[in-house]
């Protein structure tokens, strides 16, 4: 028997019942560990201290939690090519994955290992994978050992 012969023998509901899970299988992964967007983003790195190292680096990058309490990161500064302290959510906007990573590829971009989100140093995705932006935050030298990462709230 081919293929589609079996296919149809199945009737439909038997074969909307086999190829449900597969169609939503990357929608909401029980999975996947689910991590809350980082809000009212507002700390400071000190550049001098060794887990700062790899941002002496075009194209190295550091993960931080900007609330410390969470027991997470969320944050990710990395050095772009170019030289500039830039920083995004380490929060997937495709699925909330906690999976963001700064990758010396295209120019320099955000990139999520779970699904391959890509995102330009701005946010604007890169790929079909998802449409929505990825959260980018302001940074600012305070002097020349210390990096501000912040957010301006909206009223």
């Amino acid at each position: 028997m081919e293929r589609k012969d079996f296919l149809r023998s199945l009737g439909a509901g038997a074969a909307f019942a086999l190829t449900f899970p597969c169609l939503n299988g990357c929608s909401n992964s029980e999975d996947l560990e689910q991590f809350p967007e980082p809000d009212g983003v507002d700390f400071t790195v000190d550049l001098t201290s060794a887990e700062a190292t790899p941002l002496a680096t075009n194209g190295g990058f550091i993960l931080v939690s900007s609330n410390p309490s969470l027991g997470y990161t969320d944050i990710v500064v990395a050095r772009n090519l170019q030289g500039e302290l830039i920083a995004a959510s380490q929060i997937c906007s495709h699925q909330q994955t906690e999976e963001v990573r700064f990758i010396s590829e295209d120019g320099g971009i955000f990139r999520c290992s779970t699904h391959g989100s890509r995102f330009d140093q701005d946010g604007t995705p890169l790929n079909s994978v998802t449409s929505n932006p990825l959260r980018v935050f302001n940074t600012e030298l305070v002097d020349d050992n210390t990096l501000r990462v912040f957010e301006t709230l909206m009223a």
